[in-house]
């Protein structure tokens, strides 16, 4: 399972700089206006979705993998598209839609790493995506529990959260690379009777 998961390593890394690049441009530009940065994060959750549902193709014969990015893919493209065409919702449900997103979307994370845990004997690539979810759960109590704060606020906490995320992904797919280079060693160094 990690040797094909490993094949893939680069789509964890490109949703990784894409995370990062959405967090940079919302620090860099805290006066975004509502409708700017909803529609930013909008783009931001569609493009994640895609990446997903590319990711849930690829290991679409691998029923544990498959299923949890199949529902992370069309949460993120749902949400996006709401976003994009529904720009007038008020601050409150976008909060709370983002919440739920950040929520099921780390859910799905613990629950693949878990998954994948099981499957690979060794804990270290699986932490990074473990940790992504934890991260995104934060997040989506975080909205909860605290909507009413301030809009800069939140465009500081959403980028943030976006860089650690994408922080985190890369790290992921670069340690999934690594293990992925490992296991293909150590087949290629087993005699074939």
């Amino acid at each position: 399972m990690v040797a094909r998961a490993a094949q893939y390593w680069w789509l964890a890394v490109i949703r990784g700089v894409v995370g990062i690049l959405f967090g940079v441009l919302a620090i860099a530009w805290p006066g975004l206006t509502l409708a700017v940065l909803i529609l930013f994060f909008g783009a931001y959750m569609f493009v994640d979705g895609v990446f997903a549902l590319a990711s849930a193709i690829r290991f679409r014969h691998e029923r544990e993998q498959w299923l949890p990015l199949l529902l992370e893919g069309i949460l993120g493209v749902a949400v996006g598209a709401v976003t994009y065409f529904y720009p007038g919702i008020t601050a409150l449900a976008w909060i709370y839609t983002i919440a739920l997103w950040a929520f099921v979307t780390g859910m799905l994370g613990l629950t693949a790493a878990f998954r994948m845990a099981r499957h690979a004997g060794s804990a270290k690539t699986e932490v990074l995506l473990g940790l992504s979810g934890l991260v995104s759960i934060v997040l989506g109590v975080f909205l909860v529990f605290m909507p009413v704060a301030g809009l800069l606020a939140w465009v500081w906490v959403i980028g943030t959260y976006a860089i650690v995320f994408g922080v985190l992904l890369i790290g992921f797919g670069i340690r999934l690379r690594t293990a992925g280079s490992a296991h293909a060693a150590s087949v290629g160094a087993t005699p074939q009777v």
